[in-house]
């Protein structure tokens, strides 16, 4: 089975889910805005910023993102993107696997 997705064509903000597992999602913000800080204990995650520029908050770490930048981190780990300027990433959620 294969499934193909355009990111293009979805419209949810600031998030839009392309894929269930692992758990793929576009996450579009504009200048300024910030996603909340969270975990997703159960999952590493890779973001790959496609536009823009984000100040990614890991814990008490700020990693400054710029196009085709990407980062892998444990979902353990308290994260809260903001854009610096209007972003487009995307977001992969695979399973974590125990050390």
């Amino acid at each position: 089975m294969a499934e193909t997705v355009a990111l293009d064509e979805l419209t949810g903000s600031p998030h839009a889910k392309l894929f269930d597992e692992p758990l793929v999602i576009r996450l579009d913000l504009a200048a300024g805005e910030r996603v909340d800080p969270h975990r997703h204990p159960e999952r590493t995650v890779v973001l790959h910023l496609l536009s823009g520029e984000i100040a990614l908050d890991l814990d008490d770490e700020t990693h400054d993102l710029e196009p085709d930048d990407v980062i892998r981190f444990d979902g353990r780990r308290e994260v809260s993107p903001k854009a610096v300027a209007d972003s487009e990433a995307l977001l992969v959620l695979s399973r974590r696997v125990e050390d």
